[in-house]
C-alpha cells in the first residue's frame, strides 16, 4: 500500500515543500523507521546512501533535498527483503529477544507488529493526502505482490 502510494503521488505534491506533512517527507520517514526498526536498535545502525541518521535528531530537522521517487522506491524494496530476511529468521528465542530504542522497549516479535502498524498508519496518512489533492487514492491491499 505504501509502494501504491508513491507511484500514485503527482509530482506537483511529491515536491510540494509548502505543505505540512510533505508527501515525500511522510515516505521517508516510514521506510527510515522500518528499515530501523527491522534492525533492531539505533547501535550499528545506518541507512542507505544518500540517507543519513538526521531523521533521529530531535529537532525534528528535515532532510536537504526532496528525495526523489526512485529513490524512496528503492528504499522500500531493501526494507521489503530486510524484512523477509527478518522474519524468515525468526526462533522463538529470537522473536522473545528486547529491542530497545529511547522511546519504546518491547520484544522483537511486538516490534515487528509495532512496525507494522506505523507503516500502516502512514500508507492511509498518504492515501487520504492523495484523496483530498487528487481526488482518488490507491486500493486496500491485502498481500504484498511479490
Amino acid at each position: 500500500m505504501l509502494e501504491n502510494a508513491v507511484r500514485a503521488c503527482p509530482d506537483k505534491l511529491w515536491g510540494d515543500r509548502g505543505r505540512r506533512p510533505e508527501f515525500w517527507y511522510v515516505v521517508y520517514h516510514t521506510l527510515f523507521y522500518l528499515d530501523l526498526y527491522l534492525h533492531g536498535s539505533t547501535e550499528g545502525f545506518a541507512p542507505p546512501e544518500p540517507f543519513t541518521l538526521d531523521e533521529l535528531d530531535p529537532a525534528g530537522r528535515l532532510p536537504e533535498r526532496v528525495y526523489t521517487k526512485d529513490e524512496l522506491l528503492a528504499y522500500l524494496l531493501r526494507c521489503r527483503e530486510k524484512c523477509r530476511a527478518v522474519v524468515a529468521a525468526l526462533t522463538d528465542e529470537t522473536a522473545r529477544a528486547r529491542r530497545v530504542f529511547e522511546w519504546v522497549e518491547l520484544d522483537a516479535c511486538e516490534l515487528l507488529l509495532y512496525n507494522l502498524r506505523h507503516v500502516q498508519h502512514h500508507a492511509a496518512q498518504l492515501n487520504l493526502l492523495l484523496r483530498q489533492e487528487t481526488d482518488d487514492a490507491p486500493r486496500w491491499v491485502a498481500s504484498a505482490m511479490d
